[in-house]
This record gives structure tokens, C-alpha cells and sequence, in this order.
């Protein structure tokens, strides 16, 4: 267990940053202050879903035809046409299976699944293009187009009771990973080249124009990406097997979320990454991913800084995370800046979910992350801690950028295994400012906390395996 000797013992020792006295009274004060919540309230109530005339237009009156053999790329893309030329309406797609490659929404169409219904992506990457303008672990590039894909559109959805399945597996798309547990074997090709060529493109900041990747690259694409849209909204469906990231909006505002089923276990299968977006609502929604299950990005290294847009004024409440690196994830891709993150009401529980709240940045980076407020959360089990904030992460302190995490407030959560209550860990040059806990509990904590190069710790009533905690 962690208290304030050892901790004063661990700086002599080691040279790690002391807590400071006022700093800590500051945060204090602050918790017990003006509620930040009322913040997220006036987000939650200028968050209005799309709505839309209540015209119908059913794939099969454009020639699909179910079965899940018969290609119906064409007869969706007729009817999202129609639909938006006519003024908006649903794009319905009726119970049974249906095979398609990538899908374009455009403004005023809702792509609707009716219960029953099972959307089955193509896994041959030529049904992917031509190459679109997207963002792969927060580069711009040209690639594979998302499997749902929107640019520069207002009010789209997708929505209904129905299944979206993207079909990867250890032999379609995952394998790009380049890793053998994806079913990757010596020999075959992998997206390693083209991650490197990207990100030196990014620091080059050569046109993006001139980044073409697609075919011969190996960068899985995204599932649902809308890009720079505004009243965007995602409800009711259920999301499997991706190829990479799952719900992906970019410099999007206004965005809803909700009501969302993801279970997709294979690499890098992030549930939610709303990246460069502001006014977001992320609600009842259920995931169990191979990666983060919410992860809130900015844009990475030199490529985020020249986007420079933050994401800001996202709420997360009433979801439940089952398996995953962390439940509610900042970063690691936050050059552009997050603030204003609020999440409630959660229910996180897995042994091979990470960490529940997780805040990644580093010296390559360099990105601000302040303002993050986190009450009412029960976490079952968690592998490694129930608060991680990490600038020790990828390239840690080996970069130009000071990392930045400030004001973090952490209320009524409890958790009832982990490995660490918390680790908290700045760099030396880079420390951690103001991260506050209340009326926490955590039990069958294994190795106490650990608490690095951190300025103005404030514990009030933090329980660790039954005894109060001091900072």
C-alpha cells in the first residue's frame, strides 16, 4: 500500500517528483467545488440526433437480392442516391443476408438495418476502392475506403436492430497485422512497411494527396469513419469481426453513439474512437474488443499537430466494457489536443480488460490532456490497474514534446480485483498536475499503487484493500 512516507521515501530514493501541499489542497478544493458535471449536462443537451423525413427506400427496389451470395454494392449505392436526391428519408435494408463492399452514406439518409437483417462485408480489399481521403492511427492518408464511409455530409445515421459483419479473420484482414497469433505466417506481406512510410510522410509532411497507399500497403481499413460531418448519429446495431478500428468519426461535430452492440476480438479493434470531434454523446452501448474499447484521439505526432484540432465535450455514460486494453481510453494519438471528457454510470469487468480509465501520451506526442472527470463506475476485474496515466508509452520520454495531463477527477468508483489501484506515471521533466480521487474503493489489489513524477495528488476517502489511503 502506498502512503505518504513511502511515497516521500520513493523520491529521496529514486528522484521522483515530491507531491506538493498546495497543490493538493488546490485539487481539493476544487472537487468539492462547482460541480464540472453541470459541463456535461449543457453538452448533452445541444447533442441533437439527425432526423428524418419518414420516407423509405428498400434496397431490394433498387435490385438487391438476399441470400449473402449475390453482390449488392451497386443496389445500395442507387438507393442511398435516391434517398438523399429525393430529400431524405431511410435506406432499409430488409430481414436475411446481404453481401456488400464499401458503403457511401450521404447527407439525409438513414441506413437502416430492420431486425433480422445481416450486412456481410466483401473480404476481397478491391471492393474497397477507389482509394478515399481517411486517417490511419491518426495520419491522413488516401487508402481502402472504411467499409461505411461519409465525407463532408450532414445528417446521416445508421441505425436499426440488424447486424453488420465485416468478416475478418485469421485469414481475411487480419493477418496484415503482421503477427502469427492473426494468423500471419513468415513470408506473407503485412503493414509494417507502409506504417513506417506513413509516419514518415506525416513528419515530412508531405501532401496528403501524395500519400497513396491502398492496394500492395496493407492498412486495414476503419468500419464506420464519417469524416468532417456534422449530425451524425450511430443506435441500435450490432458490430463484428472488423477489420480495424470500428466506429471512427473524424472532425465531426454534433455526434450520437448509443444503444451500440461491438464484439470484434482481433487486432487493434477499437470499439469507439471519436478523433478530432466535439459534442459527443457515447450512451448504452456494449464492447468486447481487441483493443480500446472507447479511445478518444486528436490526430498523431507531426500530422496531429498540423490538423491541430482537438477533440472536446465528450460524454460517456451507461456502457458496459467487457474485454479490451482500457474501458474508457484517452490517446495514445492526441497531438491535437482532448479536453472536457466525462464518463458515468459504467460497468467494466474482464480479465482481459487492461486498465478501466487509461490516459496515454508522451514526448512524441506532446499532446495537452485536461479536464477529465470519471464518477460511478464499477469495475469487476481489471488485469493491470483501475486509473492508468502513462507518458511512459511507445517512445515514453524519447521526444521533443512535453507531454501534458492535467486536472483529472476520479469520484465514487469501485473495483473489485486489479493488480495496481493506480499507476500514475509522469516523466521527470514532464509531471502529472492535479489528479484528484473521492470515495473510491478498491479491493484484491495485488500490488498496491504506483505513483511517479506527480503534482498535487489529492485522495479523499480511497480505500486500497480495506484501509484508507494518504497521499
Amino acid at each position: 500500500m502506498t502512503n505518504r512516507r513511502q511515497l516521500l521515501q520513493a523520491s529521496i530514493a529514486t528522484g521522483v517528483t515530491t507531491l506538493v501541499p498546495q497543490e493538493s489542497l488546490a485539487a481539493a478544493k476544487a472537487i468539492a467545488g462547482t460541480s464540472p458535471w453541470d459541463l456535461a449536462a449543457e453538452i448533452v443537451a445541444r447533442i441533437k440526433p439527425p432526423v428524418f423525413p419518414k420516407r423509405d427506400f428498400p434496397i431490394t427496389a433498387f435490385g438487391a437480392v438476399g441470400g449473402g451470395a449475390a453482390d449488392c454494392t451497386k443496389s445500395i449505392a442507387a438507393a442511398v442516391e435516391a434517398c438523399n436526391k429525393a430529400g431524405g428519408g431511410r435506406v432499409v435494408v430488409p430481414q436475411g443476408v446481404w453481401l456488400t463492399g464499401a458503403i457511401r452514406l450521404k447527407s439525409d439518409v438513414d441506413f437502416h438495418l430492420a431486425k433480422g437483417a445481416v450486412v456481410r462485408f466483401n473480404t476481397d480489399p478491391k471492393a474497397y476502392l477507389p482509394l478515399v481521403l481517411t486517417r490511419w492511427e491518426g495520419i491522413e492518408l488516401m487508402n481502402y475506403s472504411p467499409l461505411i464511409y461519409a465525407f463532408e455530409q450532414e445528417n446521416i445515421a445508421v441505425t436499426g436492430e440488424g447486424m453488420f459483419d465485416g468478416q475478418a479473420d485469421n485469414v481475411h484482414w487480419w493477418p496484415w497485422k503482421g503477427l502469427k497469433q492473426w494468423g500471419w505466417r513468415e513470408g506473407r506481406p503485412n503493414q509494417l512497411a507502409a506504417r513506417n512510410k506513413l509516419s514518415v510522410m506525416g513528419e515530412a509532411d508531405t501532401p496528403v494527396s501524395q500519400r497513396i497507399f491502398g492496394e500492395g500497403s496493407y492498412l486495414r481499413p476503419t468500419f464506420f469513419e464519417p469524416y468532417r460531418c456534422r449530425n451524425v448519429m450511430i443506435d441500435g446495431v450490432t458490430i463484428r469481426n472488423t477489420p480495424f478500428w470500428e466506429v471512427h468519426p473524424v472532425l465531426c461535430t454534433n455526434v450520437t453513439v448509443s444503444n451500440l452492440t461491438v464484439d470484434s476480438a482481433g487486432p487493434n479493434t477499437d470499439g469507439c474512437d471519436p478523433e478530432c470531434c466535439k459534442d459527443v454523446l457515447i450512451e448504452n452501448c456494449s464492447f468486447n474488443t481487441g483493443d480500446d474499447c472507447i479511445a478518444i484521439k486528436s490526430g498523431r505526432n507531426n500530422d496531429g499537430r498540423r490538423v491541430n484540432v482537438p477533440s472536446e465535450n465528450i460524454v460517456i455514460r451507461n456502457c458496459r466494457m467487457k474485454n479490451g486494453h482500457g474501458g474508457v481510453a484517452i490517446g495514445s494519438e492526441i497531438s491535437g489536443d482532448v479536453r472536457h471528457v466525462f464518463a458515468e454510470n459504467c460497468h467494466m469487468d474482464g480479465p482481459a480488460l487492461g486498465s478501466a480509465l487509461r490516459l496515454k501520451n508522451n514526448a512524441m506526442r506532446g499532446g495537452l490532456l485536461e479536464h477529465f472527470y470519471f464518477r460511478r463506475i464499477v469495475v469487476g476485474e481489471v488485469a493491470h490497474a483501475v486509473l492508468t496515466i502513462d507518458f511512459n508509452y511507445e517512445e515514453g520520454p524519447n521526444g521533443p514534446y512535453t507531454p501534458v495531463v492535467r486536472d483529472v477527477r476520479v469520484e465514487t468508483v469501485v473495483s473489485g480485483k486489479s493488480r495496481y489501484g493506480i499507476d500514475v506515471q509522469g516523466l521527470a521533466a514532464a509531471p502529472i498536475y492535479g489528479v484528484a480521487l473521492r470515495d473510491c474503493d478498491f479491493e484484491h489489489v495485488a500490488d498496491g499503487n504506483i505513483i511517479k513524477n506527480v503534482r498535487g495528488l489529492s485522495l479523499r476517502n480511497v480505500k486500497l484493500n480495506g484501509e484508507i489511503v494518504r497521499a
